[in-house]
């Protein structure tokens, strides 16, 4: 698939439908740079999410630290937003949607201070990072409020998913080591079932 560009960003479809890299296009001169890292009118001309109601900040000290695979069910499924504002992490996600050809794929990209790309993450999908570096600070936009009852997780290494991570991971909390193998109905993913995530 061909890269939609918009004036000031560009967006990359994914190996997994629905997901796209989204590049910003720097304007430098002598002072640095500007570069527009969300524009709702360009989000919106490339089919993508243009309401999001919170922003997240997470500092990941140290390097081989894994965070997720995080999503929400319905009604607060959400579309992230996910940038690398200081450091390197390796972002990945996993299609947990029923009814989609690529239904438990995962899709890496490595998002860093100096590439400034970001993963645009739609509903139906779980989210994860492993940090590249100590210091990983990620900055991210999401389309729904946190909803505890709706939150649920995968594990990084479960082997129904297979996701080639690039390093040894050597910190991870409990609550994300604790994710049960895959399992539809506990794992919830039939409510994604004849979406149009």
């Amino acid at each position: 698939l061909a890269a939609l560009k918009a004036n000031a960003m560009i967006f990359k479809p994914a190996p997994l439908a629905g997901a796209y890299i989204v590049e910003q296009e720097p304007r430098s001169d002598e002072r640095g740079f500007f570069a527009r890292a969300f524009c709702a009118n360009e989000f919106a001309a490339a089919g993508l999410e243009t309401n999001f109601v919170q922003a997240n900040n997470t500092l990941t000290r140290q390097k081989g630290t894994v965070r997720g695979f995080h999503y929400q069910l319905p009604p607060s499924a959400e579309v992230k937003l996910v940038r690398c504002i200081r450091g390197a992490v390796y972002d990945v996600i996993v299609d947990i949607r029923p009814d989609s050809k690529t239904f438990r794929q995962s899709f890496g990209a490595t998002l860093d201070q100096d590439n400034r790309h970001m993963m645009y993450v739609p509903k139906g999908f779980a989210h994860g990072f492993v940090s590249l570096t100590d210091d990983a600070e990620l900055h991210y936009m999401v389309s729904a409020f946190y909803d505890a009852k709706q939150e649920r997780g995968l594990r990084y290494n479960d082997p129904a998913f297979n996701v080639q991570w690039p390093l040894e991971m050597s910190v991870i909390s409990v609550k994300d080591s604790g994710w049960p193998d895959f399992n539809e109905a506990f794992h919830g993913v039939s409510a994604f079932a004849g979406s149009s995530y």
